[in-house]
């Protein structure tokens, strides 16, 4: 009899998530009858403990809230994870769980295929662990960036249409406008966004989000993260499979 093999996915109101699906049609495709895939919906990262004891547990995917929380419960971090400090990936080996950044991988691969040398300086809409791993991806690859957040020293109340034009790039990394809440919007001037922006949102579920139907009212060119969703999720098999 072979082993289970068990994957799954940490988060809370989980239940639309695309990785079940993905991850059990390639289960498929490759006629791995012995591989499961399963939502755990946590409403505290607490109980994740328990989750760690389950036998046959090989490998997770950790979306919101827990991609930063999950790390005090890991044994080992990948360079990345640790730079990041958010995880979204997680290997249990011999009862060692390590903790990786995949979104890394997906995001630059994203943002390769769409940037343009006009797309030199980057607004960074939010400050959870998605905004962290786009945060490393524009340090590596030397685009000057500014965070947006509530809170912070700019922030959704004083952005300006001026500085959003000069900004060409905006990446969207918090969760607003995603299903069920397909209406939401942050507060955003988006009269400052012009033909020559590049508008990413993070979200994949809407495939169209109010963000980025406004921003490409406005003429900007438009990416949703269904592409980067995929690029994650092929290196988390991969390091499920060989790390």
């Amino acid at each position: 009899m072979e082993m289970q093999k068990k994957f799954g996915l940490i988060g809370t109101n989980i239940s639309y998530s695309f990785s079940k699906k993905y991850f059990e049609n390639k289960f498929q495709r490759m006629m791995l009858k012995n591989h499961t895939y399963d939502i755990f919906d946590l409403q505290n990262i607490t109980e994740v403990e328990e989750l760690f004891t389950k036998a046959d547990l090989v490998g997770l995917n950790v979306t919101i809230p827990f991609k930063e929380k999950i790390i005090p419960f890991l044994d080992e971090l990948s360079d990345e994870a640790e730079k990041i400090g958010a995880v979204n990936c997680i290997v249990i080996k011999n009862k060692v769980k390590k903790g990786y950044n995949t979104d890394v991988f997906g995001f630059e691969k994203t943002l390769l295929i769409h940037q343009k040398p006009m797309h030199h300086s980057a607004l960074i809409l939010g400050n959870g662990g998605a905004a962290k791993a786009v945060q490393y991806v524009l340090q590596k690859l030397n685009i000057p960036y500014q965070f947006v957040t509530r809170k912070g020293d700019l922030n959704f109340q004083n952005l300006t249409p001026e500085i959003v034009a000069q900004n060409p790039l905006i990446i969207q990394c918090t969760p607003v406008g995603t299903f069920p809440n397909v209406e939401d919007c942050l507060d955003f001037p988006f009269e400052g966004i012009h033909e020559n922006h590049l508008v990413i949102d993070l979200i994949y579920n809407p495939d169209y989000t109010a963000f980025i139907k406004k921003a490409s009212d406005r003429g900007a060119k438009t990416v949703n993260g269904y592409y980067m969703l995929e690029q994650q999720a092929e290196k988390n098999w991969e390091i499920w499979n060989y790390k």
